[in-house]
């Protein structure tokens, strides 16, 4: 099993040595290479010590936590960011995930939940706390119904979907899973599966975070 090698930056000394002796002591193949207590310093860290990901505070002295994502995702591409936080203002979640975030996740989520995300992170999934998601999707249809419809009819792959895949599409991007939509839509779950291929067949995506990122270009469009 390949070794992932995690730098954690958070300037809380308790919440940072609790997490990097958790993940040392229950993750065999987790190696925690390195910590830094503000941004600047996860910059200077991560050009040191090379990890795979970074755990990422928002709220740091020095620099926070959302520019220095942006600052390292330009310096390395291949880098992943995943903000570890509790804060889920729209305002952070939005600049975190534009600027390459891979992902964004409350800290009240379980150490044995984080375990599973980073390890899901590193084979390319995208982990973001299913409270943002819904949060996300309650702004934008707090939008006014006239701005709304003016963006998605400038959207070519909102035209694309049928009523029912447009039903789908919400309800993912909302934070639902397969089962959730069949429940609320009152259809089989092999049925929602089905729409699930045609919307990613049709809108060229491979998961359910590219979902979220063509909803919110519902709201950020010409903007």
């Amino acid at each position: 099993m390949d070794t992932i090698r995690v730098l954690i930056a958070d300037d809380q000394s308790l919440f940072l040595e609790s997490l990097s002796t958790f993940l040392h002591n229950y993750a065999e193949d987790i190696d925690v290479v390195g910590t830094a207590k503000n941004g600047q310093e996860a910059l200077e860290r991560a050009v040191e010590l090379k990890p795979d990901i970074v755990l990422m505070d928002v709220h740091m002295p020095v620099m926070d936590g959302v520019e220095a994502t942006g600052r390292l995702i330009a310096a390395q591409p291949g880098l992943k960011i995943l903000i570890l936080s509790t804060y889920d203002e729209d305002e952070y979640v939005r600049k975190a995930l534009r600027l390459g975030a891979a992902g964004y996740l409350l800290k009240d989520i379980s150490p044995t939940e984080l375990i599973a995300s980073i390890r899901a992170l590193k084979s390319g999934a995208v982990q973001i706390s299913p409270q943002i998601v819904a949060k996300l999707m309650q702004s934008l249809v707090a939008e006014e119904p006239p701005r709304a419809r003016d963006i998605a009819e400038r959207l070519e792959w909102f035209d694309s979907l049928t009523r029912r895949e447009r039903e789908v599409f919400a309800l993912i991007a909302t934070g639902y899973d397969n089962a959730q939509i069949a429940n609320q839509l009152h259809i089989a779950e092999h049925t929602v599966r089905n729409h699930v291929s045609a919307i990613y067949a049709k809108l060229d995506v491979q998961d359910r975070f590219q979902i979220i990122q063509l909803a919110n270009k519902i709201r950020y469009h010409e903007q």
